[in-house]
């Protein structure tokens, strides 16, 4: 089980901008993950890097606002233009599943296997 800590979280108005942060104890080849929760709705695949290539993917409704990178055992979601509905509490998360399979599923959040215990990101308007 790979431990994850995630970092970075608050408040912030409309347009603005807020970088998460997330470390793993295991990092080598991994794909992490960052999703998001608002209440009562559905656990969403928000971004993705493949560690090995640093390869990524983000959701359609971050795309062009979000971006990811990694830093040694470390992760980053430099998250940019914040909207109203970007808030919602966000996982780090780990899985060692294909990178394309990944890609093809849109990051289901089945394929992983290790959280983080979240951290809230409120956006006002």
């Amino acid at each position: 089980q790979v431990q994850l800590v995630e970092s970075g979280g608050g408040s912030v108005q409309a347009g603005g901008s807020l970088r998460l942060s997330c470390a793993a104890s295991e990092y080598t080849g991994r794909k992490l993950g960052w999703f998001r929760q608002a209440p009562g709705q559905e656990r969403e695949g928000v971004a993705a890097i493949y560690t090995g290539t640093s390869n990524s993917y983000f959701a359609d409704s971050v795309k062009g606002r979000f971006t990811i990178s990694q830093d040694k055992n470390t992760i980053y979601l430099q998250m940019n233009s914040l909207k109203p509905e970007d808030t919602g509490m966000y996982y780090c998360a780990a899985t060692s599943t294909n990178w394309y399979t990944l890609l093809a599923s849109k990051m289901d959040a089945t394929h992983f296997s290790s959280w983080g215990q979240g951290t809230q990101v409120t956006v006002s308007s």
